[in-house]
């Protein structure tokens, strides 16, 4: 195939006389005689300065260009949208977090597809903007790959931003003084990169790398360091080989691939909210993954990584032995993945896997499958009178397989902070945080700032917490988020009182409120939908066309 065939969207923009308007403003923006015969390559730049996970992503961006044009291509670099779970935390900002993720979709999609671009690469480097820039690029369906901005180092003493959240808890009960609570916030966040974790952004890399949509190895490099760069140039030679052979995100992103994914992330113990983006990342690309997915893969896949916010390490560490190749070539050879899916190399996962080596003797982050941290997944679908939908528990087995507790009823998550911070919230407590949803909050705020106050007052064994919203993937104890049909919908979750007994069985993969169906239905006949917190913008937009949190959370269907 010439090149001149794979300009399939741009020689609509530049050919023919009547498009010399056009060839005139490219012209002004860089383009030669020469650019006009050549593949258009959109580079989708998550660059921003209001966050340490993408404030290099600028100069990625040029290398991926750079890329691009040694491949014969014309490379486009155009940014759009971040924000920041970990500066908006626990305020009214946060609502905007997931909102983000359809606005960076609808960005990509808008800016590609009205400018011709025949293939595009996303950069990304924070939770929603992954999930978001694979929305956009599925949507698009044109040859495409994902280049993950990397993670950050270890602040000192081994610290990350999860360190500073519960530092404050531990503060606020009198465990650190504030001399030491401000130098955690000092020397917690060295530099650029995504939080050092197995939280959202490092889960949510490493289940776009399973699933064939970004370079091998992509997902476990250091955000500063040689292997970053190198893989944004080897990005750009990629995907004009994609566009060569016109292999398209469809092609890639199939069931067998997003069960993959799945796989990889719950072996390394990965944030719930990875349940909620390959759900969406699957229904843009037209392929149905539910919770009964995440169950059924879940019950014969082992939790294996020693990853914080449960374990001991940090990614950057994983990086050291060698990231999660050795992983998924050991999941490969234990009949954990399938090894005939496509991906952006253009080679099959089991080809990409062939000679990777192993794990070096000795490590401690990655056990054995005989030795599991736990024999099956921490992320639990639960369901029950108080979740009909589901709901998606994050529970290692570390913080125990069951809680029963009386309830601590708030609608909204200062409320619910301010009481743990203030110590009302005691052992045998059932925090239930509501009016947090996808339409209800809007926008399904993470809670971090709870569970890690929870943390840091030393109640992480003693305490669970339950909401409509979600969190963040720093957060750590006995976690129930994603409840469905969400309070504002009129779910069970919205006529809990103060003092009712709850029952979480990890095992039974239940959630039990200890009330009769009776008194349920009467208190359902007699609840009122509070009215929208928003009605105009776009939070009020974002509430009128959002799906369930057990489909996605999605704004297209």
């Amino acid at each position: 195939m010439s090149q001149k065939d794979t300009r399939k969207h741009s020689s609509i923009i530049v050919d023919g006389n009547a498009q010399a308007p056009s060839r005139s403003m490219l012209r002004a923006v860089g383009f030669n005689d020469d650019d006009f015969s050549k593949s258009q390559v959109g580079i989708a730049s998550t660059w921003s300065m209001v966050t340490p996970c993408n404030m290099h992503i600028d100069k990625l961006a040029e290398k991926v260009e750079s890329g691009v044009s040694e491949s014969g291509g014309k490379g486009i670099i155009y940014n759009t949208i971040t924000i920041s779970d970990g500066i908006s935390m626990g305020t009214e900002g946060m609502k905007y977090s997931l909102v983000s993720r359809e606005v960076i979709a609808d960005s990509i999609e808008t800016v590609s597809a009205c400018m011709g671009h025949d293939a595009i690469i996303a950069i990304g480097g924070c939770d929603k903007n992954m999930p978001g820039c694979l929305i956009g690029l599925a949507r698009l369906n044109r040859p495409s790959i994902f280049v993950y901005g990397g993670t950050i180092l270890p602040g000192e003493n081994h610290t990350d931003i999860v360190s500073v959240f519960e530092a404050v808890g531990a503060h606020a009960k009198g465990d650190i003084p504030i001399k030491e609570l401000h130098d955690v916030e000092k020397k917690a966040i060295p530099g650029a990169g995504s939080c050092g974790g197995m939280y959202t952004a490092n889960t949510m890399a490493s289940a776009i790398e399973a699933l064939g949509m970004s370079l091998p190895n992509s997902s476990a490099q250091n955000a500063v360091s040689d292997n970053k760069i190198d893989d944004c140039i080897a990005a750009g030679q990629a995907v004009m080989n994609l566009l060569e052979h016109d292999i398209k995100p469809s092609d890639i992103m199939t069931k067998k691939a997003f069960e993959n994914a799945i796989r990889v992330i719950i072996t390394l113990g990965g944030s719930t909210n990875a349940v909620l983006h390959l759900i969406a990342m699957a229904d843009a690309i037209g392929v149905e993954i539910t919770l009964d997915d995440f169950e059924r893969l879940g019950d014969v896949t082992p939790v294996i990584a020693d990853l914080r916010p449960s374990g001991k390490y940090l990614m950057s560490e994983l990086i050291e032995i060698g990231g999660i190749r050795p992983l998924m070539k050991l999941m490969l050879d234990a009949g954990m993945l399938h090894g005939d899916c496509m991906t952006v190399t253009g080679k099959t996962m089991a080809e990409n896997l062939a000679d990777v080596a192993l794990y070096p003797d000795g490590q401690d982050i990655i056990l054995p499958f005989e030795t599991p941290i736990k024999p099956d997944s921490h992320l639990v679908i639960l369901r029950g009178n108080l979740a009909p939908e589901g709901a998606v528990a994050k529970i290692t087995g570390k913080e125990g397989l069951s809680f029963k507790g009386k309830a601590r009823v708030f609608s909204s998550e200062e409320d619910s902070f301010k009481a743990i911070i203030e110590g009302e919230i005691v052992a045998g407590d059932v925090v239930v945080i509501r009016y947090e949803g996808p339409k209800g909050g809007p926008g399904m705020r993470e809670m971090l700032s709870p569970t890690s106050a929870i943390m840091g007052r030393g109640l992480g064994d003693d305490v669970a917490l339950i909401t409509d919203g979600r969190f963040s993937g720093g957060s750590r104890g006995f976690v129930i988020g994603h409840v469905t049909p969400e309070a504002f919908e009129g779910g069970p979750l919205a006529i809990v009182e103060d003092g009712d007994e709850i029952i979480i069985d990890a095992s039974k993969k239940e959630i039990t409120l200890v009330v009769s169906e009776a008194e349920v239905a009467n208190r359902l006949e007699n609840w009122t939908r509070p009215a929208p917190r928003y009605t105009r913008g776009l939070l009020s937009k974002y509430a009128k066309t959002v799906s369930s949190a057990s489909t996605g959370a999605v704004t297209d269907k």
